[in-house]
């Protein structure tokens, strides 16, 4: 009786390991991170979804990404959004005046209008009219930059 060597006789012997990586688990991690991220990701985005104008050359205000921006977004004609906020025309300013005092002194006092390429340009006039008639004077129309491949 002596002792087995390495590959001979029954048993269970230390030579059938696997050293192959299960890569299973790490794929099925990466999925459920793909669709955590792919609900989450529109959730992040800021304001009311929208096509914007394009400008040529628009100069970027880095305030209007702060949480305390006021922006107001016209999606379709006599659609107006405050922020995230669904608000009809008529309740408009005095919610913006609400807003305008509730914000610190060292915040961005400037109202930002995004209005979508299909609304007609008489609306954004006479929103801009009416925020202009309520007092406030700094007003800002977003665009998106043109691209470089767009004629």
């Amino acid at each position: 009786m002596g002792m087995g060597g390495g590959t001979g006789g029954g048993g269970s012997s230390g030579g059938n390991l696997n050293c192959d990586i299960n890569v299973t688990p790490m794929v099925d991690i990466m999925l459920v991170l793909l669709i955590i991220f792919m609900v989450i990701t529109p959730l992040l985005q800021s304001g009311v979804s929208l096509v914007l104008p394009q400008g040529k050359d628009p100069v970027e205000d880095q305030n209007i990404t702060k949480d305390t921006a006021i922006v107001l977004s016209i999606p379709s004609d006599g659609v107006y959004y405050l922020g995230r906020d669904l608000v009809r025309k008529e309740n408009l300013i005095e919610k913006l005046t609400a807003r305008m005092k509730s914000m610190k002194p060292g915040d961005p006092q400037a109202v930002y209008i995004r209005g979508g390429v299909n609304v007609q340009y008489g609306d954004v006039v006479d929103l801009i009219n009416m925020i202009r008639e309520a007092g406030f004077e700094q007003l800002g129309l977003v665009s998106e930059k043109k691209k470089s491949d767009d004629k």
